[in-house]
């Protein structure tokens, strides 16, 4: 292993070793306090641009499965979208030593396989510490000997959905009679589809920007992605179109970036959050009731529920910090979460919320 270092913006230094890949990397440093899920988390779309530190301080030994298997629709069995998109790894302890029934490969052949730095050997304590203290801050993967200098830019002025998002049309799922959903593909997980496929729809999955108001289908879906929302504003119209349709019945649900761009729509105002929030242990509120669920969550920005407009209100909200996870339409079939229902990696409390959509189909 070769010394690698990693510098936050503040000036901070935290040396280790590398693994994986030995190459340079540049990214918004945010962590995870996940147990397990590495290979989902690695390969969610919403990390893109992001260096991910993952706080559970042994990482590796579990493997990785096959990464080419898919279903008959091409979508990938075990992971979340064909690639990774955090462009770096930090941990504790990395261990080159795995054992699971259905590892295919080490984490560190992985992620040297799609060019993707890796240190061990950081006290990713106190590097979490500093972050939830401060927020946070970009930083640098500097491996002895890379030579090659990432680009470095703005995490808050990239429109990352564009970078993730399907360049066409996709259907899934194509059958006689069954129900089509429209989801706008804003980085979505590949566990989103199978979770809607599996209930008996139609996925129509369209680009970001796409104006699916022409489409013919029976329910709107906004999946999760990566970045700023307010990079969104094309997707936010067409989204305000559908929504402002006096006639408009159809129902509608979104996820996470979902949430966000729909609550735009809305009218609301989004916010950064100082350190965000990214685990499987996250627990949020059903507003109206004392029902409370364990979530899985990956997300930096929020909704200012208070912007919302006239019609348009909580749906749940975050016990630890108050912030909003979600909101839905007092008369029309219209809701969304902040939190991500479909999982993968993380609890499946909430996966009720499908069949609450389905059923308004």
């Amino acid at each position: 292993m070769k010394k690698a270092t990693l510098i936050l913006d503040d000036g901070t230094r935290f040396e280790g070793e590398s693994f994986g890949y030995e190459g340079n990397a540049y990214g918004e440093v945010v962590f995870n306090t996940a147990m397990t899920g590495y290979p989902e988390a690695l390969t969610d779309p919403s990390y893109a641009g992001q260096i991910m530190v993952l706080t559970y301080p042994l990482v590796g030994n579990y493997g990785v499965p096959s990464t080419s298997e898919s279903s008959a629709d091409g979508i990938e069995r075990f992971m979340e979208s064909d690639r990774i998109y955090p462009t770096g790894l930090i941990v504790g302890d990395y261990s080159e030593q795995f054992s699971h029934w259905n590892a295919q490969e080490s984490l560190s052949e992985w992620l040297r396989r799609e060019k993707v730095p890796g240190i061990t050997g950081i006290d990713t304590r106190r590097l979490t510490q500093l972050l939830r203290e401060h927020g946070v801050m970009m930083g640098r993967i500097y491996i002895d000997g890379a030579t090659n200098q990432p680009e470095e830019t703005d995490y808050n002025k990239v429109n990352y959905v564009d970078l993730v998002s399907v360049p066409e049309v996709r259907r899934y799922g194509v059958g006689d009679g069954r129900k089509k959903v429209a989801m706008i593909d804003c980085g979505a997980k590949n566990n989103i589809i199978r979770c809607l496929v599996d209930r008996g729809v139609e996925v129509i999955r369209v680009p970001w920007n796409y104006d699916f108001n022409n489409l013919e289908f029976d329910g709107l879906f906004i999946s999760n992605g990566p970045g700023n929302p307010e990079a969104c504003a094309e997707a936010v119209e067409n989204i305000r179109k559908f929504i402002d349709n006096p006639e408009e019945k159809r129902p509608l649900m979104g996820i996470c970036m979902g949430n966000q761009l729909l609550a735009k729509a809305a009218g609301a105002t989004i916010y950064k959050l100082k350190y965000g929030h990214r685990s499987h242990n996250q627990p949020v509120r059903m507003e109206g009731t004392e029902r409370c669920f364990i979530t899985s969550q990956n997300h930096g920005f929020a909704v200012e529920p208070s912007t919302l407009r006239d019609g348009w209100e909580p749906y749940f909200t975050n016990m630890n910090d108050g912030s909003n996870e979600g909101i839905r339409h007092r008369e029309k079939p219209w809701f969304s979460s902040q939190f991500h229902p479909e999982a993968s990696g993380g609890p499946v409390d909430t996966e009720f919320l499908f069949d609450d959509f389905i059923k308004l189909l």
